[in-house]
């Protein structure tokens, strides 16, 4: 089963964020080499100055645990412990189960919120 992890975090300097995001690019590609990793990104929010999202997704909780125990997730933490984050904006990061997935165009080409099978 599909697992999206997804969180937001506000650095106390704004400035810093490029400088962050730069650094943190080889263990950004190096999670993306991890058996299992769909998708791991770290984007800047271009309207919220030093707003950080960060959105990963995983062919199981496995592949995430896997992760979690890897080099590569604890060599992130380690480079983003060089820059403070706003402790009221820091939100807590979200893992999801994903039990049914489905575009959001239907064959005809309308956007639907609602699952074919609901």
């Amino acid at each position: 089963m599909t697992v999206i992890v997804a969180g937001c975090m506000d650095l106390e300097d704004p400035e810093q964020l490029k400088e962050m995001l730069l650094g943190a690019r080889p263990h950004i590609e190096g999670a993306l080499t991890e058996e299992g990793c769909i998708e791991y990104a770290w984007t800047e929010d271009h309207l919220n100055p030093g707003r950080l999202y960060i959105y990963e997704e995983w062919t199981s909780s496995e592949a995430l645990e896997a992760h979690l125990r890897d080099h590569w997730y604890d060599d992130m933490r380690a480079h983003l412990g060089q820059y403070p984050f706003k402790a009221e904006r820091r939100r807590v990061t979200q893992k999801y189960r994903v039990d049914l997935e489905e575009p959001v165009y239907d064959d005809t080409g309308v956007a639907r919120g609602h699952f074919s099978s609901e």
